[in-house]
């Protein structure tokens, strides 16, 4: 029996050396540890032996069984980690896996900001977790304007007294800019903003924002039209044209929408792009300047409005969805 016990021990290791897969590994697991397997035959046979042999042939048997059963595991582990390599023809040509490009958003805030450079605009940047000082005191939005509502903004709790939200608007590096700079300064700020619209083909609530600002003597909405001007003229070609329309916002005085009339599938359209004015004197007067001394205009554009009119695009969701098949199309 001890001589059999060790005759199922080297044939059962020389079987588990020549499985080469899952499935023969199974096998041996079936023809070796199965409830009909060798090993239980073996164990069932200890019944018939001498009663003074059956301690140490327990001993053995038990021992095989739990060497098997370790040897089947090790080499189940190996095969799940290490698979077959498939086989491959190195003689045959590459998978062509395409070449990429900027998101048609990054490229159009880089045309602007190129276009703006070439007119004196330097970039500046701020935060895009503001506080209410920043985002509505020093804009000249006082307490208990609705624009302040927490249906209107993602405010993310106070801290030392002090309410955090996420901006709405890119207006607040310009407060930041002339906090650090003394005029006469000359800047964009391109950035995203978050307001909780419900999303459709014309709302999202993370979206980018275009901002100009300039600070000098003597300014006026003349110097403001004709910045637009130039704008479009160098980003939608000569052709293009600029209109202001009457509005209102709390940080500029007088304030007018801006309208651009650019090619839209294949027409001609006046398409509104965001809005301008002059800036208040309450603003100027909120950062230490002398509104009797200093005057500004600043303007908002919109960047997904402006790829969405320029390219034919319809929904602004198609912008954040990371589709290839449609950011292959720009």
């Amino acid at each position: 029996m001890i001589n059999a016990i060790n005759e199922l021990r080297a044939a059962a290791i020389k079987s588990l050396d020549a499985a080469v897969d899952p499935s023969t590994l199974e096998q041996w697991r079936i023809e070796f540890l199965g409830s009909n397997g060798k090993l239980k035959e073996a164990m069932a046979r200890l019944k018939s032996a001498p009663r003074e042999q059956k301690p140490e042939l327990g001993r053995l048997a038990n021992e095989l069984k739990v060497a098997l059963e370790t040897e089947f595991a090790a080499a189940k582990s190996r095969m799940s980690a290490d698979p077959p390599a498939a086989s491959v023809d190195v003689t045959l040509p590459g998978v062509d896996l395409g070449s990429g490009s900027r998101h048609i958003l990054t490229r159009t805030i880089d045309e602007i900001i190129e276009a703006f450079a070439r007119m004196g605009f330097s970039v500046a940047d701020g935060p895009e977790v503001e506080d209410e000082w920043h985002n509505f005191t020093a804009l000249n939005i006082p307490e208990g304007h609705t624009a302040r509502e927490a249906t209107d903004n993602f405010y993310m709790g106070e801290h030392a007294g002090i309410k955090r939200l996420l901006r709405t608007q890119t207006s607040t590096v310009q407060i930041r800019a002339l906090e650090a700079q003394k005029p006469p300064l000359k800047i964009v700020a391109v950035g995203r903003v978050y307001r909780p619209d419900t999303h459709d083909a014309t709302h999202f609530s993370m979206f980018h924002q275009i901002e100009g600002l300039c600070i000098d003597r003597a300014l006026s909405m003349v110097d403001l039209k004709t910045a637009l001007i130039q704008f479009a003229g160098a980003y939608f070609g000569k052709d293009a044209e600029v209109r202001m329309r009457p509005s209102f916002f709390p940080f500029t005085e007088p304030s007018a929408e801006v309208d651009m009339k650019m090619e839209v599938r294949g027409q001609l359209q006046w398409v509104e792009l965001g809005g301008c004015g002059m800036v208040d004197p309450h603003v100027l007067q909120a950062v230490g300047l002398d509104p009797e001394e200093w005057s500004g205009y600043a303007f908002g554009l919109g960047i997904e409005r402006i790829a969405m009119r320029r390219y034919g695009i319809a929904d602004i969701r198609w912008l954040y969805e990371n589709d290839a098949r449609f950011l292959r199309q720009f």
